[in-house]
């Protein structure tokens, strides 16, 4: 290549970056200036209670992971891992008479406390619209210089997040590929979503939930280093289609990152990030444990996730179930 190819070929990969951080921009709600919660705002009363109409069966399927010392969790990234310690024992509680009960009284009333530490992205939780952002602005232009503090975020934090409850759809990527685990090079295509889509029978609707199943759950409690250097997901052009042609209000994975690690996008680390969180204010659900719901061949049910009210933060831990139709 010559000189002046060189130079041209570098002009229009510049330009076509410049056109990219154009189009990557925090979006502006339609629910109104004040909302803090995007997509959610798809869920009502009339919804939800056509909802729990449709439960014939009331089978109840667990979809959190249990929280335990060593457990697969974003520290790579500097982030603190999850940490148990006691603060009281029985026997602590004689020795010590922390109760001021004297030695009797504390052999007879037995007392165990404890606590915990954690970066709030561990285990299964959904991330808040304050947590990715984009050139300073977060989901419907509030910026951190406005509305952050030292005590969190004072707009879209965790403590904003209502119930999440809608239909549950069910993606399940091994099954219809015939494997247990996906590979850690795995991406799934819009193409390829839309032919498992037709092979499983599945209808998506304006605000479903859709779940996403590689089966790295196989991992989570005996292998931690394969499930985290195991990074599949499903690509930006699926997750486009998702949200802007079938009107899904959210998304799930039961891996790390929902979307592909590392990026194939060379000016963003985390596209489906900020496209969901900060472009389109869509909330997503990570390390959803799907393999009882995938056992049992359910693919459609009702979802119902409940986060911590954290004030200010960035993720809210869930204990989401699903209760099969």
């Amino acid at each position: 290549m010559n000189k002046r190819k060189t130079v041209l070929l570098s002009l229009a990969l510049a330009g076509a970056a410049a056109v990219h951080a154009q189009t990557e921009q925090a979006g502006k709600s339609p629910w109104g200036s004040h909302d803090e919660i995007g997509t959610l705002n798809m869920m009502n009363e009339s919804t939800t209670r056509a909802l729990f109409s449709a439960v014939r069966s009331g089978k109840v399927y667990d979809l959190g992971v249990e929280y335990f010392t060593g457990m697969p969790g974003f520290t790579e990234l500097g982030d603190p891992p999850y940490q148990f310690w006691m603060t009281h024992t029985p026997r602590g509680t004689v020795v010590g008479n922390i109760s001021k009960q004297g030695a009797a009284i504390n052999r007879k009333v037995s007392y165990t406390g404890d606590a915990i530490s954690m970066y709030t992205h561990t285990g299964t939780h959904i991330d808040a619209l304050n947590h990715f952002g984009l050139h300073g602005k977060i989901w419907n232009g509030y910026t951190a210089d406005e509305h952050l503090s030292d005590r969190g975020w004072d707009k879209a934090g965790a403590e904003k997040i209502p119930p999440v409850i809608g239909r549950g759809i069910l993606i399940d990527i091994p099954a219809y590929k015939g494997i247990d685990v996906v590979p850690g090079n795995y991406v799934l295509s819009l193409k390829e979503l839309q032919q498992l889509i037709q092979a499983q029978q599945l209808q998506i609707n304006k605000g479903d939930i859709v779940l996403f199943r590689t089966g790295l759950m196989k991992y989570f409690y005996t292998d931690r280093e394969k499930f985290m250097h195991n990074t599949p997901g499903v690509s930006i052009e699926a997750i486009r289609w998702l949200i802007e042609e079938k009107g899904v209000m959210t998304l799930g994975a039961d891996n790390l990152s929902l979307e592909p690690l590392p990026s194939t996008d060379s000016a963003n680390w985390l596209p489906g990030h900020t496209y969901l969180l900060a472009q389109k204010g869509s909330m997503f659900i990570e390390l959803v444990y799907l393999e009882e719901l995938a056992a049992a061949k359910v693919r459609e049910f009702l979802f119902i996730g409940t986060p911590l009210k954290l004030r200010g933060a960035s993720a809210g831990p869930l204990r989401p179930i699903a209760v099969s139709f």
